[in-house]
């Protein structure tokens, strides 16, 4: 059996490979060392490794036991690729050498050595073999085979390896059981019909053992090296490991956490779960990709198309291993190669988020607790009293009689209908959650929903064939099995049913883990291989129904063992199609459980976080992270959940959560009030202005949503997406951009009055003033008094900005105020997406119009390519330049002179301009 080392091309299996048709390797490149260090340091490691082990021996006086193989010596502590994964488990040397592994005790005290595992792969331990490789119209396609068994139960003798080159920049890598077919995600990806032509890829393998290694052409940069331990393929454990190209990784949700991840001894678990946001417990959602960045700026992603519970073991070497128990190993890789394309390219195989409604785009208000739709109402009249805006009036599960689903407290809500007639008389909108669980214990013929649902067969069943019954809010639940199609028209009759009464405009769809009060059911789970897995990942309650539902538990498409991770997409796309269909305009869905391709049906909200300023600051890398899975409308409770947030800390989240995508603020019950109107008039003053200031705004967000909606480019940005030869920006989650062009600058703790944030190079304005600040790349100390919130516009940009009003609708009556920020050439560029904000696919349709922005030479001229009757409606009002370096002697307008004036801070404003959206025309400044 060959050693895990990096294959060299001079092999006559690589050469052969190469051709046949496989990319080549870059030239220069033509022998690759051993995967972990050079021969020759390597004899100086055995030795260390010899001489640090039996100094420990001494000193501890031989607990560790007997001097390991000279194999074992020559693998680094960083390279040590865990044998003995188990959790709760004491791994003695007995225990690890059963499975043929080396056993290396780490001192218990030694600072920083202890998530180094003490069972490792040998160099030598038994993999898969690449017996075969034949070319295929779209790539390969190989038979990998196993000689001696692994040591999990029904480990596959025989594996299928699919290479698809789909485009230039795209791979996929499949492998699966050779002679049985298994589960596979349900998820509908894109079919190419013609292999790639030029990839910047080049793709090698090892054939005993088996691995893949991936380079980047262009730099010879390895991205995968799947050599550096053995692949391990049973029916309930397949496991793959890899070298990475660098430390600076990030993905891989939903978890708390920095955006860039630890490799230090790292795992990260994807099984959602229902938990107030936790670091290193898995959350809500799970997202099997992530993004990496490479020495000198390039960035690729990788996706695993697997939905069974994961875990991601990061270590320092740096290297990655992907532990899943059910499925196939399903890889797309995306090599960018800036870090923008990787997310589009990953979006053009799980889809492209869905255009949100404009009223979504506006600022929400909820909380558990208003008790009644009176003071609910209540809260909205305040709002409108001080004239604070206000899209979006939410009720929690207390509108329910009873926590049920499509009911109404007839008492305490009996004037929810009227509420929702005024709101839609004041151009708001109105949005209630919805649970997935169904109360079970109502009455029979007393509970539609139950009942219909039951005679239809509808519900995740037990293993047994009856509805799995658990405890959610209004006590005994049934679960609906949204794999089903037929509970998908079920679930519209209900909300038909609900909506002739209560005619809401969108749907926040809770609890969708699903999440159970108890672990599994009333009944418990039964003994079995899906439940009790030969191996259960690192997942929070060390099982697999914690606070959730049987995995043994029985659905249409497939066992819940597969299908829990889907729960929350499958429930968002029922919910999506029945919207669609009662109101006919863009639905507006916000869903706490999500999985890749969540994005074409709903947005996220962050979860039930804390009103603590640590929670303020985590829900920036929280945002930045769903806008690499493709989900862009995210946003956290704004003033946090639950708890009690203070006066300080309301109004610097406000300012914050007014840059969130998705901007609402959230309470619990039993709390004291935190919507704008319950603070002080300096509080509820630098609020409004904020939220004002995020209205004046919408032309810009809406037409960053387009651009997310049509190629996938990110709304909410980490700053290392636009300048990614930064290194300095690779590490930054306290800052983000809107698009390419706005810099937020948030106050992240108490009892401040400046902030200081990092300036990336070149010259950035005030958007307030116009005034420019010139960095070189560097951190800068910021005024922030408690009213201001620092945001700085990129030179070169065009921001199409309004008059802000108390809701979108009236905001989009306004004339635009375009803000031209001119680069250091005198140049800048913008954009602006505009239609009726609700219909649906009005881009796919033609109703729209499309305006491009630009400055060269001193002339501002504003570009109509598409155009709509929408357009018509709206005027250019007024025109900002900032960084005018002579004050003007004239104006003109379409070769008319205009007034205008000039500030000492080089900015030129021209008003009265008077021209309608649909027309072109020209300003030039002499």
């Amino acid at each position: 059996m060959k050693s895990y080392q990096k294959l060299t091309t001079t092999q006559p299996a690589a050469c052969q490979l190469e051709e046949e048709g496989a990319a080549p390797m870059p030239s220069g490149h033509g022998k690759l060392a051993p995967w972990w260090v050079g021969s020759g340091l390597l004899v100086a490691a055995v030795l260390l490794s010899t001489i640090t082990v039996w100094v420990l021996q001494q000193v501890s006086g031989g607990w560790l036991g007997p001097t390991p193989p000279p194999k074992c010596l020559l693998v680094p502590e960083s390279h040590r690729f865990d044998c003995y994964p188990e959790r709760r488990v004491v791994v003695t040397q007995e225990l690890c050498e059963s499975r043929g592994c080396c056993f290396i005790q780490s001192p218990p005290l030694a600072e920083g050595k202890q998530g180094v595992p003490w069972c490792f792969y040998p160099p030598d331990f038994p993999s898969y073999t690449l017996e075969s490789l034949n070319q295929t119209a779209l790539g390969m396609v190989g038979l990998l085979v196993r000689r001696e068994k692994a040591y999990y139960p029904r480990d596959i003798e025989k594996l299928r390896l699919d290479v698809e080159f789909e485009t230039d920049t795209r791979l996929h890598i499949k492998i699966t059981d050779a002679a049985n077919p298994r589960y596979e995600v349900p998820l509908d990806v894109p079919r190419v019909m013609k292999r790639a032509e030029n990839p910047i890829y080049s793709l090698n393998f090892s054939w005993d053992p088996f691995g893949v290694l991936l380079q980047r052409k262009a730099t010879g940069t390895v991205l995968l090296n799947t050599t550096v331990a053995p692949l391990i393929f049973a029916d309930q454990f397949l496991q793959m490991s890899t070298s990475l190209p660098s430390k600076f990784l990030y993905g891989l949700g939903e978890h708390r956490g920095s955006l860039l991840h630890s490799l230090d001894w790292n795992t990260l678990t994807l099984w959602a779960r229902d938990v107030s946001p936790t670091e290193s417990f898995n959350l809500y959602g799970a997202h099997p990709f992530y993004l990496l960045m490479e020495e000198g700026g390039n960035a690729h992603g990788v996706f695993l198309l697997n939905s069974n519970a994961m875990e991601v073991a990061l270590q320092p070497v740096p290297g990655l291993t992907w532990r899943t128990i059910g499925g196939v190993l399903d890889f797309y890789i995306f090599l960018g190669p800036d870090p923008n394309m990787v997310i589009q390219q990953y979006q053009q195989v799980i889809g492209f988020p869905a255009m949100p409604p404009i009223w979504g785009l506006g600022f929400h208000l909820c909380r558990w607790g208003y008790g009644s739709s009176n003071e609910t109402w209540q809260t909205v009249r305040a709002m409108r009293n001080y004239q604070i805006p206000q899209d979006g009036q939410w009720n929690d599960i207390d509108y329910m009689d009873g926590y049920r689903d499509f009911t109404l407290d007839s008492q305490k809500f009996a004037s929810l209908p009227s509420l929702v007639e005024d709101l839609h008389k004041h151009g708001q909108r109105y949005v209630m959650i919805l649970d997935p669980g169904i109360s079970s214990s109502s009455p029979h013929g007393s509970y539609w929903p139950f009942d219909e649902g039951l005679r239809r067969g509808l519900f995740l069943n037990t293993t047994q064939g009856q509805p799995l019954i658990g405890q959610v809010w209004p006590g005994s639940t049934a679960f609906a099995d949204f794999s089903n199609p037929d509970t998908h028209q079920w679930w519209l009759e209900n909300l038909q049913h609900f909506y002739a009464h209560v005619p809401f405009d969108g749907l926040w769809i809770d609890m969708n883990e699903p999440s159970n009060f108890m672990d599994g059911s009333e009944d418990g789970c039964p003994p079995g291989e899906f439940d009790s897995p030969p191996y259960t990942p690192a997942v929070l309650g060390d099982s697999l129904s914690a606070k959730t539902v049987c995995a043994s538990a029985k659905q249409k498409v497939s066992v819940h063992y597969n299908l829990h991770n889907l729960y929350g997409l499958m429930e968002a796309k029922a919910t999506a199609s029945a919207l669609i269909k009662i109101r006919g305009k863009r639905p507006f869905i916000i869903s706490r459980s999500t999985f890749p391709s969540q994005g074409r049906y709903s947005g996220h909200w962050l979860g039930d976080n804390r009103s603590q300023w640590k929670d303020m600051g985590y829900s920036i890398p929280g945002l930045l992270s769903f806008s690499l899975f493709g989900i862009p409308l995210v946003g956290a409770d704004i003033c946090g959940f639950s708890g009690s947030t203070s006066e300080e800390l309301c109004t610097r989240w406000m300012q914050l959560g007014a840059f969130y995508p998705f901007a609402r603020n959230h309470n619990t019950q039993n709390e004291k009030a935190q919507d704008p109107t319950v603070f002080s008039p300096a509080a509820r003053t630098a609020m409004k202005d904020v939220l004002l200031t995020r209205y004046s705004l919408l032309p810009f967000l809406y037409t960053l949503f387009h651009h997310a909606h049509l190629q996938g480019d990110t709304v909410a940005r980490p700053l290392f997406f636009e300048f990614p030869w930064d290194v300095a920006t690779w590490e930054l989650d306290r800052q983000f951009l809107w698009g390419q062009s706005l810099l937020v600058t948030p106050v992240l703790e108490p009892g401040v009055d400046s902030v200081t944030g990092y300036v990336p190079q070149g010259t950035w304005y005030d958007f307030y003033t116009g005034s420019s600040v010139n960095s070189s790349g560097e951190m800068l100390k910021m005024s922030a008094p408690l009213e201001h919130l620092n945001l700085h516009i990129r030179e070169g940009s065009i921001l199409p900005t309004q008059k802000p009003g108390t809701t979108t609708e009236v905001t989009r009556r306004s004339p635009l105020h375009l803000i031209v920020a001119l680069s250091s050439h005198a140049t800048a560029w913008g954009d602006l997406f505009w239609d009726d904000g609700e219909s649906l696919d009005t881009f796919e349709k033609g109703n729209y119009s499309y305006v491009v922005f630009n400055v060269t030479q001193n002339i501002f001229t504003s570009t109509v390519l598409h155009a709509s009757t929408e357009a018509t409606k709206v005027t250019v009002g007024t025109l900002s330049i900032f960084g005018v370096q002579k004050p003007p002697s004239k104006v003109l307008l379409n070769g008319q002179e205009k007034p205008f004036s000039y500030l000492d801070n080089q900015v030129l404003n021209v008003s009265d301009l008077g021209m309608s959206l649909s027309q072109g025309f020209s300003l030039q400044w002499l």
